[in-house]
């Protein structure tokens, strides 16, 4: 029997019961409003936000996947629906409390999930995008603990149209570069200076947490990032050590291949971005181009595998409810140890309505060729095609809550 009938039954049979059971339910929620009361005055705010991605893919030529290799003559056509493509689908918490004198307490839980089938994120952590604590001062910065983004994903992913518009499927190469945040910063502490001039600076650094070995999956990095009116620059370091086990990469692994980097990902003693990006605003009109340099040290038979990644696009707001973009990226790699490399060209084009300032409707395509020693193309979020070239279209819902 269902146990709310149950408890209905029982309390309409017996009277007592019931006058007790209301009691019990009236002190409870006159204690619960006490104590959100008193939350109220301790708490200046705790934001509830997120959004909601959901789309139909059609991509050309996706190729089966057998003991981390693509199995030959087996690329076909896949329609599918997914989530969280052009932005991450999420909800998260963010709380600030005024603790007087222009300092403040804040924090961020923010948890990844799909929309599709209402699962958490790829890493299948509650918290798996941020998680952290710390104080901010108008004056002095921030300083700030846990789970959280690194300078690259800070300074320069706005400079990318990834960045802005089309997300996953618009990054760089299997987002080797992190320009598309694919993965956070366990164990960091990170500063953020207070803007002067629209200058600003930060620096983070992660533990490793392992005894006697201190290098180990540690990470540390830096940034800068300038604004001014119609333009704005950034710049940004980040080295990790042992990547492989250090931050939830694109790695190889239970039917999925990342033919573009996964050898040298799981070989490498540390992954080295450097990244530069910038933008200017003409009006209605984005100007955007960035460049990033991947080493992934050790990569191949312990030698480096290289890649250099050039991107330049733009963002036209037609009306206040349409946009379009498009970009072009161009991928040069070098494997020092065989001396291949692979190269790949992409263009990513996108059309979006926005039904409010909440909800909007888009329409993205990409299409990427493998060049030079490079088999396979491989748009981010498939496994590699069958041939040397990969098509995407995506036909898309995103919600803001």
């Amino acid at each position: 029997m269902n146990r709310k009938r149950e408890m209905h039954r029982l309390d309409r049979g017996h009277p007592g019961v019931s006058d007790l059971n209301n009691a019990l339910l009236r002190c409870c929620v006159i204690g619960l409003a006490l104590a959100t009361s008193e939350i109220a005055q301790a708490q200046t705010s705790v934001t509830l936000y997120g959004i909601i991605d959901t789309g139909i893919d059609y991509a050309s030529n996706v190729a089966q996947v057998s003991n981390v290799a693509v199995v030959q003559g087996s690329g076909a056509k896949l329609v599918q629906e997914s989530s969280g493509v052009p932005l991450g689908s999420r909800w998260g918490l963010h709380g600030v409390e005024d603790l007087g004198g222009g300092l403040n307490v804040i924090f961020t839980l923010e948890s990844g999930f799909s929309s599709v089938n209402g699962a958490l994120g790829a890493t299948s952590t509650l918290f798996s995008r941020n998680a952290f604590v710390g104080l901010s001062s108008a004056q002095y910065g921030t300083v700030t603990f846990g789970k959280q983004w690194d300078a690259i994903v800070d300074d320069v992913e706005s400079f990318t149209l990834n960045g802005n518009l089309g997300g996953w499927y618009f990054s760089h190469p299997n987002d080797m570069d992190n320009t598309d945040n694919g993965f956070s910063i366990n164990n960091d502490v990170k500063y953020v200076s207070p803007s002067v001039g629209g200058l600003k600076a930060e620096a983070h650094y992660s533990f490793g947490g392992q005894a006697g070995q201190y290098s180990n999956d540690s990470s540390y990095g830096g940034g800068l990032s300038y604004s001014s009116g119609a333009f704005g620059a950034g710049a940004a370091y980040l080295r990790v050590n042992n990547p492989e086990t250090a931050v939830a990469g694109y790695q190889s692994g239970g039917g999925y291949l990342n033919s573009v980097y996964g050898d040298a990902l799981a070989q490498a003693r540390s992954q080295q971005i450097v990244a530069v990006g910038a933008a200017y605003h003409f009006d209605a009109f984005q100007l955007l181009g960035d460049f990033t340099n991947v080493v992934f040290q050790q990569g191949d038979a312990g030698r480096n595998v290289v890649f250099q990644n050039y991107e330049i696009s733009g963002i036209y707001t037609l009306t206040p409810a349409w946009t379009l973009a498009g970009g072009y990226t161009y991928t040069t790699g070098r494997d020092h140890e065989t001396g291949e490399e692979p190269k790949y060209q992409q263009i990513n084009l996108l059309a979006q309505y926005a039904f409010s300032k909440r909800t909007a409707l888009y329409l993205m395509a990409a299409l990427q060729r493998a060049l030079g020693s490079a088999r396979y193309a491989q748009i981010a979020g498939f496994n590699p095609s069958g041939t040397d070239q990969q098509a995407v279209v995506r036909l898309g819902l995103t919600h803001h809550f």
